[in-house]
């Protein structure tokens, strides 16, 4: 008690002066202790409204505060008192401008130290309050030296939510582990709830009805889950009925699937919608009301209200637009669209008393007619209008059956409208030729200036030439001739007498009317087009070219009568041009007849003479033709022409080669060597001997021959094959080194040799000689092939792979080293290098067949066979792609398929490639076709 009597007294002012103290600005009452979540009055203030300014400016002069000045925080801008009534005028602008540009001034040198004040001061706020993730950024570098077994122990974060979280986790937990029975009252009133009932109690029906169970206050209870589910099935039942009843004939008012149908197609508006057709709909209505007679104004009405779904207003308002607007057709064609098909004949006929002379009205009357003489009445009617209407003349005589009905209207349509020149046309077509005649005569008389009229004269000359001459058409080609000059002189006229009336088409335009009449069947009007107007617009030294290119356009496009006349052309004009000649033979080879080739390749050997390719491509056409006498008069007539011609020796004596004329063969190639005496002359002597079998004979021509020609390396590889095939190594070693020393450039010659060495035995030998050959010739992937498929042949897998990688990079490019590199992966990693052979060299058959063979080593067939196909493409003339293609077909195609590639290669006639060029080329083989080389390629590939 002592104690507590020590204690002082506070006084009262002192101990409650913190509860007359203003709070804090960031004190919220109760936060302490959570109570955050609600406001109250006190929070948003009372209800009434708060005092005015001025009350505020009065209270703050009683309690003597200093009241603010409303003016100091004006806006210098909005000037007032002595500047209120001014203008701002230019010098005003100007000095704004020019105080502007000073501020800018002042702020751009100021932003400098600015900028690096900020940058001082968030350094600063960063060294003083850094990051949680800052702190913890050495610690976390160190987390990347943790092995597995000290990231696997560290332990995991436990339940940090609390004892009422976990409570409320184990009540979740007990809930979903609980199960309760459903009881038989329930599942008896959901199996209910879907019955529909097709009948009434007898106890309903004697009471009078059941009392409602739990009735509300008006004594009824609503289920509304069982009102959607009867209407759902009362109108199934009642599509389900209307469906049975069109099935059996009978008469309905549903149509079942058109009622689903309009249900699915009904468009939903969102209120965006609706609100844009209000407002489209007061802009159509003030536009319609303050200028009535505009017709469009209608019309735009009229379509937002179908697109608003509202026909009957659409209709209200075009017929509205029909009153205030009878003098546009549009008008009316639009209402008699919105209307039924009945209405709209009305509205039609009463749209003609305003309109007569609208074609579209009456057209649209005629359409809406089911009826055929309807429709001509309704178009006869029309003409009494409007007679100047091609449309509608067109229009009814497509309604007549009758021929001559037809043209009785088309020659009084043209009475009427002489300057229609498709109605005089038509008229030509009805007519018989006679009479057809005189109507383009008449027509061409009312119309100078159509070229179309002209084109049906050169038509109707060539489809039956008694109208323009006396000449019979028969199958004769004199009576072909005189029709084409015919046809011909006609078209000149034309061109001549349009210059004449001022009428001037250019040469593309004509060149587009002959490709028409092409296609129309009318072949020699189009040639007619294109012999009388080529020439137009084109410069004399310019002629050939630009004729060349019209020919080859025309042929791209199939019109080769056209490319024909071109040619034609270029014939009379350059008569002494062999190429002109060649490349005329060669368009009568692809589009033309055996004896069309032989006409142009003779007439162009009498205007060219000394044209050796002339000679020898009409002689091939005699003998593939079968007419090897032929071919062999033609090359006699050559020899008077061309005496001392290597080519045309060497077709002769090819010619009676393949005859078995070896006798006849060798004298033309001794009277070639007296004459001609060129090194190929020579080969070929040699070879024919070879085949022969005069071996020694052909050593001693061959030994003549390289003392002439030592640098014709061809001589060189004969001469060490003969020494070779009697196995004479000794000599074919020294016959290939003398050829290697002569000519060392030639890439063969060095193979040669160097295969001569490995079939000796001697593999380090033929290495040196490929290494010496690369010196000669460096960069040269087909030495390095041989070097890389000798290693091979010797078993050295990993040489070979090194001696490719060499390759590679001296030839990174080389397809024929890529297909190499290829297979000599494993079978993982062949798919991987396929891709960089394509891109490096993916335009060469080579490395495009080496995929497919990728593809086909995988079974996949079709991918292979697609891909051999574009390996022809790239180069048809490389016969090994030729040879994997007939042995993939062989294996896994049909005998059909074989036998197109077979047919394709015949076209192709490849000569290139490897296997393709040893098979060809093999003595055994000589005189074969190119099937049986195919066939021997595709067996020899592996």
């Amino acid at each position: 008690m002592s104690h507590l009597g020590t204690v002082k007294s506070i006084p009262k002012d002192v101990r409650y002066r913190f509860l007359s103290m203003p709070a804090p600005a960031s004190y919220v009452a109760g936060l302490g202790r959570g109570a955050s979540g609600f406001t109250t009055r006190s929070d948003i203030g009372p209800a009434r409204q708060g005092p005015s300014a001025e009350a505020v400016a009065d209270a703050q002069e009683r309690r003597g505060e200093e009241v603010p000045d409303p003016d100091a925080l004006q806006d210098p801008d909005d000037e007032r008192n002595l500047f209120a009534g001014t203008v701002y005028e230019a010098d005003d602008e100007e000095a704004d401008k020019i105080w502007e540009s000073i501020d800018n001034r002042m702020e751009a040198r100021r932003k400098t130290r600015r900028e690096a004040a900020e940058a001082e001061q968030a350094l600063k706020e960063r060294t003083n309050n850094p990051k949680l993730q800052t702190q913890f950024a050495d610690l976390k570098r160190n987390l990347s030296s943790l092995d597995d077994a000290a990231w696997n122990s560290i332990p995991e974060a436990g339940n940090l939510t609390g004892k009422r979280r976990k409570k409320n986790l184990r009540l979740e937990e007990n809930q979903n582990g609980r199960s309760y029975v459903v009881s038989d009252t329930v599942i008896a009133d959901a199996a209910g709830r879907n019955q529909l009932l097709g009948e009434i109690d007898a106890a309903q029906q004697e009471n009078g009805g059941y009392e409602t169970p739990a009735p509300g206050q008006d004594g009824t209870m609503t289920d509304f889950v069982s009102i959607g589910n009867a209407r759902d099935r009362v109108l199934s039942l009642k599509l389900d009925q209307a469906s049975k009843d069109a099935a059996n004939g009978s008469s309905t008012s549903v149509d079942p699937r058109g009622y689903m149908t309009a249900l699915n197609s009904q468009i939903l508006q969102t209120d965006a919608q609706i609100g844009d057709i209000k407002q489209a709909r007061q802009l159509l209505q003030n536009l319609i009301q303050t200028n009535p007679k505009h017709a469009p104004g209608w019309i735009a009405a009229a379509s937002l209200e179908v697109h608003a779904k509202k026909m009957v207003a659409a209709r209200k308002i075009i017929a509205e637009g029909c009153e205030k607007c009878p003098k546009s057709e549009d008008v009316w064609f639009h209402a008699a669209e919105l209307n039924t098909p009945e209405n709209a004949k009305v509205i039609l006929g009463k749209a003609v008393q305003h309109v007569p002379q609208s074609v579209k009205i009456w057209l649209k009357a005629a359409e809406l007619e089911s009826d055929i003489h309807a429709k001509k009445r309704v178009l006869r009617k029309a003409l009494e209008f409007v007679p100047n209407s091609v449309r509608l003349w067109k229009e009814t005589v497509n309604l007549e059956d009758d021929p001559e009905d037809a043209r009785i209207l088309l020659t009084r349509a043209v009475e009427v409208i002489p300057k229609s020149v498709e109605l005089w046309l038509t008229l030509a077509r009805l007519e018989t030729p006679e009479n057809a005649k005189k109507v383009l005569n008449s027509a061409r008389k009312e119309i100078p200036t159509s070229h179309e009229i002209w084109i049906a004269a050169g038509r109707l000359a060539e489809q039956s030439p008694t109208a323009v001459s006396e000449v019979k058409v028969e199958d004769d080609p004199e009576v072909t001739r005189k029709l084409a000059q015919q046809v011909d002189k006609l078209m000149s006229s034309a061109v001549a007498r349009l210059k004449a009336n001022s009428v001037v088409l250019s040469r593309e335009q004509w060149l587009q009317e002959a490709e028409k009449c092409e296609q129309d069947g009318s072949p020699l009007t189009a040639q007619a087009i294109v012999k009388a107007t080529i020439g137009i617009d084109v410069e004399e030294e310019d002629r050939k070219t630009v004729w060349l290119e019209d020919a080859e356009r025309a042929e791209k496009g199939g019109f080769y009568e056209c490319a024909r006349a071109v040619f034609l052309v270029l014939l009379e004009t350059f008569p002494t041009s062999p190429s002109v000649w060649r490349r005329a033979g060669e368009f009568e080879k692809a589009h033309g007849s055996p004896q069309a080739v032989q006409d142009v390749l003779l007439k162009g050997t009498k205007h060219c003479p000394h044209a050796e390719v002339l000679w020898l491509m009409a002689a091939k056409e005699k003998w593939v033709g079968g007419d090897v006498r032929g071919a062999q008069e033609i090359l006699a007539e050559a020899f008077k022409q061309n005496e001392d011609s290597e080519s045309i020796f060497l077709a002769a004596a090819k010619i009676a080669a393949e005859t078995n004329e070896m006798e006849a063969a060798m004298g033309i190639l001794q009277k070639a060597r007296g004459q001609a005496d060129t090194e190929r002359i020579w080969m070929k002597s040699a070879v024919l001997e070879r085949q022969l079998g005069r071996l020694d004979d052909a050593l001693n021509t061959l030994q003549e021959a390289i003392a002439k020609y030592p640098g014709f390396d061809k001589l060189h590889m004969i001469r060490g094959q003969i020494y070779d095939s009697r196995g004479e190594t000794v000599q074919a070693r020294a016959a290939y080194a003398q050829g290697c020393k002569a000519c060392p450039k030639s890439i063969p010659l060095w193979i040669l040799s160097a295969r001569l060495e490995e079939k000796a035995g001697v593999v380090i030998k033929a290495r040196g000689l490929l290494e010496k050959a690369r010196l000669f010739n460096p960069k040269n992937d087909e030495l390095w092939a041989e070097s890389i498929r000798i290693e091979e042949r010797s078993g050295s897998a990993q040489q070979a792979k090194s001696v490719l990688a060499r390759a590679m990079q001296e030839c990174p490019t080389s397809p024929i080293l890529w297909s190499l590199a290829i297979f000599m992966e494993s079978p993982q990693q062949r798919k991987g290098r396929s891709v960089d052979a394509l891109k490096k060299a993916g335009e060469h058959p080579a490395v495009i067949v080496a995929v497919a063979r990728l593809f086909w080593g995988e079974r996949k067939i079709e991918k292979t066979r697609q891909w051999m196909g574009n390996a022809i493409t790239a180069d048809p003339d490389w016969g090994d792609a030729w040879g994997w293609w007939l042995k993939f077909e062989k294996e896994h195609g049909e005998p059909e398929r074989q036998e197109l590639v077979i047919q394709k290669c015949e076209q192709a006639a490849p000569h290139h490639g490897p296997v393709w060029q040893s098979v060809a080329k093999d003595l055994a083989n000589v005189g074969k076709s190119t099937r049986e080389i195919v066939e021997l390629v595709a067996a020899k590939l592996e």
